[in-house]
C-alpha cells in the first residue's frame, strides 16, 4: 500500500538542469575551466556540489569549496526565479496524490533554499508535507539517508513509500531504503535506471502506469 510519494526535484518535478549547468559554468569560469555539456549530463548530475567541484577542480581548501558552493547556488537561484516550469505530468500527479490523501516529500541533493524557491514558483508548496534538502542528510544519493529522513518525518514506513527519480544514484538510494522506485527518463537512458533497480521506467509522469503502480491497480 502506498502512503507516501518521495519526489526528486531536478529532472523529475522540474527541468532545471540547464540552470544548474549554466551556474556551474559561471563559477568555473573563475578558474578558466570549461564544462562541456556532455560531461555534466553524462557523469555529474545528481551529485552534491562538493563532489562535483572536487571532480572538476581537484582538492581545494574547505573554505574555498564552501565559497564556490554558495556562489553556484546563488547563480542558480538568479536563473531559476520566475523561469522554472513543471515537467509534463508532474504538477498533475502532485495534485492527484494530494486528493488521494497521500503524503508527499521532496528529497533532493540541492539546498533547501532552492527547493523552497522552486515549489513556491510552481505554486505547489502546500502540496508537500516536508522538504528534505542537502542540509538534512549528511550523505547524498546513492546513500538512502535522505529518503529515510523523509519517511521518518512523514511517519510512513519505507515499504509504503514510492520514490520518483531520474538518476541511477537516486534509484539506488531509494531501493537501499527499502522503497519502490519509478525512474523517469528525463536525463538518463532507460537501461541505466533499470540497472539501478527501478520497479518501473517511464518516459514521463504522464504515463498512466505511474499512477497504477502508486495506487496498486
Amino acid at each position: 500500500m502506498t502512503r507516501a510519494i518521495l519526489w526528486d526535484m531536478d529532472g523529475v518535478l522540474v527541468n532545471s538542469m540547464e540552470f544548474h549547468y549554466q551556474a556551474y559554468r559561471e563559477v568555473l569560469s573563475e578558474f578558466g575551466r570549461d564544462l562541456p555539456r556532455e560531461e555534466y549530463l553524462g557523469s555529474l548530475i545528481g551529485l552534491r556540489n562538493y563532489v562535483i567541484l572536487q571532480r572538476l577542480l581537484g582538492d581545494l581548501p574547505q573554505e574555498e569549496v564552501e565559497r564556490l558552493m554558495a556562489a553556484k547556488e546563488a547563480a542558480f537561484r538568479r536563473r531559476v526565479a520566475g523561469n522554472v516550469q513543471a515537467l509534463p505530468g508532474a504538477a498533475e500527479l502532485v495534485r492527484r496524490a494530494r486528493v488521494a490523501g497521500l503524503k508527499q516529500a521532496i528529497v533532493s541533493s540541492t539546498p533547501c533554499e532552492n527547493i523552497e524557491l522552486v515549489v513556491d514558483s510552481l505554486g505547489l508548496r502546500s502540496m508537500f508535507d516536508t522538504l528534505v534538502g542537502e542540509e538534512d542528510a549528511q550523505h547524498g544519493k546513492p546513500d538512502p539517508e535522505g529518503f529515510l529522513v523523509a519517511a521518518e518525518r512523514l511517519s510512513v514506513p519505507p515499504a509504503d513509500s514510492v520514490v520518483l527519480e531520474d538518476a541511477p544514484e537516486g534509484i539506488a538510494g531509494g531501493k537501499a531504503a527499502g522503497m519502490r522506485c519509478i525512474g523517469v527518463t528525463t536525463t538518463r537512458p532507460p537501461q541505466k535506471l533499470a540497472q539501478a533497480g527501478a520497479d518501473l521506467v517511464v518516459p514521463s509522469l504522464e504515463d498512466e502506469r505511474v499512477w497504477q503502480l502508486i495506487a496498486g491497480i
